[in-house]
């Protein structure tokens, strides 16, 4: 019987679907192997003597160019600049959710650890970092100033700063510390750079007043940067690890051509070298990234760079704020914000526009983000994400009724027809062409549409694909628990395999109900075989994906069984 076929169809499809998204994401092209480039310049290029020995603190070659600015007539000759110290200091600042370690080197961030984001939720102790300058997932926030050619000197990433105390802490009813780190130049340049941490907050802001005491202008820029290396991957496959996996990268977001991104790969091919206000740029993860965040109001030049050494090359974004004058006596401010954090949409519309795009759904986008925005709803209300689940499977459910009605009321009058079907199969024997062509006349005759039941599965395939999306991609369902003891973390498989084995037995018994008169016998036997199919391979999905189709399997059973019972009590009566 042929309406059978597109449900398998579709079936093979989807599993067809994963295992090749999967594969395209594990082993897709990687980043090429280093190669010399040439010098730092902004267009995105840098020196290969940019040597990453220790992958603790940067070289100097990845110290952007000077830009254009205009100087007061009448300024002195420009003097060298001062000499760089060889040491670093270690600066640990700790809120209530960041604990984060700058180098007084620039004071550049140099580790980030999220404090409500534990990488076992049975070992809350060790949590995620973020960023970190170990060689194996180096990843740092920099920034910097850049002075005119031949002019006063200015503090880059790699410029000893003063800081008071080794050690803040966010006090308890305090909800803003300020850390100030102070830069004193020999031309009578003063730099402070201030970075302000907010409870409750991943936005860390930064405010860097450039004081001229001097008796020539200074010119210049403020340069922030993020570098790091590709994260480690394992070659395995999995349907609940996207780590493996989940693009790592830099994204960068302007309101002309809004969210784009940049795999590592294509660093060298594709170089970003573009000049616009009201964006942001950003090194992105699963789950997590670091963006830094101009003033909306401000030209930014954009540019990305590869910096090659003896080790692992890194990849570079830079933001750079336009030129300025401080002319003797006078002072200026650079304005940024650095986050560093987890993907919590509702959190990240707040901070700058775009910003939720980093959440990627790909393809499926269209609909896992207003899927989210339901999910997320009935989250406030029921306070668990499994029930939230359930709660949006009845939702589904229900917006799909009349059709799934029209597909069980086409098998209930399948099921009334089948021995009608079987004796034209037994009549015709071997002979396809006639006995199709009895089918569909006795199909005509009873008004049944032998596709009937492929359109509600067509429909639901892209929502359960959405939600396969959004259980992997949404840092809010990360470590969720729906059941303590059994299900504590619904965007992982199910430990004791109770889901699988429910949807199987679900699908067991509507197959039961399901006629097969007419069938191919290869069908047939491809039918009897699918709720263990189907079992076997929910064994691996997140246990939230498969809480939605054992639901939404076991509620289509119910309404088979009415409407079948519904339909045969009316034949007999």
């Amino acid at each position: 019987m042929p309406n059978m076929r597109p449900f398998l169809i579709v079936a093979i499809l989807v599993t067809l679907y994963f295992l090749w998204d999967a594969w395209q994401r594990d082993y897709g092209p990687q980043p090429a192997p280093a190669t010399a480039t040439a010098d730092a310049t902004p267009s995105g290029q840098a020196s290969a003597n940019d040597t990453p020995a220790a992958l603790t603190v940067p070289d100097d070659a990845d110290v952007p160019a000077a830009p254009s600015a205009t100087v007061a007539a009448g300024a002195e000759a420009p003097v060298a600049p001062a000499a760089v110290e060889a040491g670093s200091r270690r600066i640990t600042i700790e809120t209530d959710v960041l604990r984060v370690v700058v180098d007084a080197r620039g004071a550049t961030v140099v580790a980030a650890d999220l404090l409500d984001y534990p990488i076992d939720p049975k070992a809350r102790d060790a949590v995620v970092r973020l960023l970190d300058d170990g060689p194996e997932r180096f990843f740092i926030a920099q920034s910097g100033l850049v002075g005119a050619p031949g002019g006063p000197a200015a503090p880059d990433h790699r410029a000893p700063f003063s800081v008071e105390r080794e050690a803040y802490a966010l006090a308890p009813g305090q909800d803003r510390l300020e850390v100030p780190f102070v830069w004193t130049g020999e031309d009578g340049i003063r730099v402070t750079r201030t970075l302000t941490f907010t409870r409750g907050q991943y936005v860390i802001g930064q405010r860097t007043v450039v004081t001229n005491d001097g008796d020539r202008p200074w010119s210049g820029s403020e340069y922030r940067q993020l570098q790091r290396v590709p994260l480690p991957r394992g070659r395995g496959f999995s349907f609940t690890d996207p780590e493996q996996y989940a693009f790592v990268g830099a994204s960068w977001y302007s309101p002309e051509n809004r969210f784009e991104k940049l795999k590592f790969d294509k660093f060298r091919s594709e170089p970003l070298n573009r000049t616009f206000a009201g964006g942001w740029g950003a090194m992105q993860q699963h789950y997590f990234f670091a963006a830094w965040l101009p003033p909306p109001a401000e030209p930014t030049q954009y540019t990305t760079a590869v910096l090659d050494g003896a080790g692992q090359p890194r990849y570079l974004i830079r933001l750079m704020s336009p030129a300025i004058v401080v002319a003797p006596g006078a002072s200026a401010t650079f304005e940024s914000r650095l986050f560093a954090g987890p993907k919590l949409q509702r959190h990240l519309r707040e901070v700058a526009d775009g910003l939720v795009y980093t959440v990627d759904y790909g393809m499926v986008t269209f609909i896992a983000a207003p899927l989210f925005w339901i999910l997320d709803q009935l989250h406030k209300l029921s306070g668990n994400w499994g029930v939230a689940i359930i709660l949006l499977t009845l939702l589904v459910k229900a917006a799909f009724f009349k059709l799934t009605e029209a597909q069980y009321r086409s098998f209930a009058k399948m099921r009334k027809v089948a021995p009608r079907l079987q004796a034209l199969k037994e009549r015709y024997g071997d002979d396809r062409q006639k006995l199709n062509q009895a089918m569909m006349e006795l199909y005509q005759k009873e008004k049944i549409n032998p596709l009937g039941g492929c359109l509600p599965i067509l429909v639901q395939m892209p929502v359960f694909i959405a939600l396969y999306w959004v259980l992997l991609e949404s840092v809010e369902l990360r470590q969720a628990v729906f059941i303590p003891g059994w299900i504590d973390n619904i965007s992982a498989k199910d430990p004791y395999f109770i889901l699988p084995v429910l949807n199987g037995i679900a699908m067991y018994v509507s197959q039961k109900l399901t006629p097969t008169a007419g069938m191919d016998p290869m069908q047939a036997r491809m039918l009897q075989m699918m709720p263990v199919i189907f079992a076997v391979m929910f064994a691996f999905f997140p246990a939230g994906l498969v809480l939605y189709w054992t639901v939404n399997s076991t509620l289509s059973l119910a309404q088979q069984w009415y409407i079948t019972r519904r339909i045969e009590a009316g034949e007999k009566a």
